[in-house]
């Protein structure tokens, strides 16, 4: 299996084998690893047309540097990536969101506080389920860098009492959704 995975804006990387993916956070993990990086843009059909060519799926973990400036870099990329899929004939995506787009009162709370990068990320999930692909959408709650794979998932719900979960977590239920042919076409709520 391999795979094109965003983890910035301005560069992808091409996994080579699927369980690194979980360390690929690292960006100094990236070559020992045997990962290929790329430079280019997310949000560059074509750049990513080239990336993704013999690839079996697109991991995409894109977020803004500054959550509280609006942004366009979610929506921008999620259509540059859906069209360059179709192009290339890849057709497993998973994209990572957030959990604060599931209903609830706390979650109406840091939808407000952080509306610009809701706003974003949900004209993202709108492009991604509109697209004819094998789509999974993750929605954790905030990111640590703490020092686990371990996770709970609930479809189309977050995980009772899930406040937080590791980066690597992430990766880790990204990838498990890909290898195990899991959620197809479905919103994941994922926690510690």
């Amino acid at each position: 299996m391999t795979a094109t995975v965003f983890l910035s804006e301005t560069f992808f990387f091409r996994l080579r084998a699927l369980y690194v993916c979980e360390l690929a956070v690292d960006k100094n993990y990236l070559v020992t690893a045997g990962l290929t990086a790329i430079q280019g843009s997310a949000m560059d059909e074509n750049q990513l047309f080239k990336a993704m060519q013999s690839d079996d799926a697109v991991l995409s973990a894109l977020g803004p540097r500054e959550v509280f400036k609006p942004s366009s870099l979610l929506y921008d990329s999620a259509l540059a990536t859906t069209r360059a899929m179709k192009r290339s004939g890849v057709e497993r995506l998973a994209v990572l969101s957030a959990a604060a787009h599931f209903p609830g009162i706390p979650n109406r709370i840091v939808s407000f506080i952080l509306r610009n990068h809701m706003r974003d990320s949900l004209r993202m999930e709108e492009i991604v389920q509109a697209s004819d692909l094998d789509w999974t959408i993750a929605r954790p709650p905030r990111l640590t860098e703490d020092d686990y794979t371990t996770y709970r998932s609930r479809e189309g719900a977050a995980p009772k009492m899930g406040f937080t979960l590791a980066r690597k977590a992430v990766a880790a239920f990204m990838l498990d959704a890909i290898d195990q042919q899991k959620h197809f076409r479905k919103i994941v709520g994922i926690a510690k």
